[in-house]
């Protein structure tokens, strides 16, 4: 059942959606603002542990914009604002992972500075993120980990697909607690079509595909 908080934000956050999409029209990025990520509640670390699991069944109800505020911020927000550091740790302290969110209404990237999302393009990309599981297709949300080579410096392929690789895993890993904790469900996913993604996304030369993980309530 849907709480009168979560009907609310639903409302309010497509409301906001629908704004920002009338005026993606007219301006080349769009961006959504998340509310403030909320630092209390949710299981103790020791019971997430015990109910992660990997689901692949899943309802087609949005997530309200608090839940995916926290979602995101519990995945790759900065946690100390003085240095910058996120909540999950990063090879090199390269930061070299973009988090891309393939929805019905468009494809985002998470903005963790400014803790909002920015419209990549205005095309539902789900379906383009597997190599032929259905559920991906319809599930509210599919995460796509994209390492940016750019900022892990100066070393060798070896090294940077092994950053990014890790650093992508790590992340991923946050969500699938933070999906436990909250009731959510979740799958990571390594079957994912890369270089025809990559195409679909137009992404530069410098930035590579590894993980995907999909999102959203348990379906029957």
């Amino acid at each position: 059942m849907i709480t009168r908080r979560e009907a609310n934000s639903t409302l309010l956050g497509g409301l906001a959606l629908a704004t920002f999409q009338g005026l993606g029209a007219q301006a080349q990025q769009t961006t959504m603002p998340l509310p403030k990520p909320e630092m209390e509640g949710g299981k103790p670390l020791m019971q997430a542990l015990k109910l992660r699991q990997s689901t692949r069944e899943y309802s087609t109800r949005p997530l309200p914009p608090q839940v995916l505020s926290n979602l995101l911020w519990a995945a790759w927000g900065i946690n100390r604002v003085d240095s910058g550091f996120r909540t999950a740790p990063s090879s090199h302290s390269a930061m070299d992972i973009d988090v891309f969110l393939a929805m019905a209404d468009g494809t985002w990237v998470y903005d963790p500075k400014a803790h909002q999302l920015v419209l990549h393009m205005a095309e539902d990309v789900r379906a383009d993120t597997t190599t032929g599981q259905p559920f991906v297709n319809t599930a509210p949300l599919n995460l796509v980990y994209v390492s940016d080579a750019t900022r892990i410096g100066n070393v060798s392929d070896a090294d940077r697909l092994r950053t990014g690789v890790a650093d992508s895993a790590v992340i991923s890993q946050n969500v699938s607690l933070f999906c436990a904790s909250e009731g959510l469900g979740t799958v990571l996913r390594g079957s994912v079509p890369r270089e025809k993604l990559a195409r679909r996304l137009k992404l530069r030369e410098t930035q590579a595909i590894y993980l995907a993980q999909t999102v959203g309530y348990p379906g029957a």
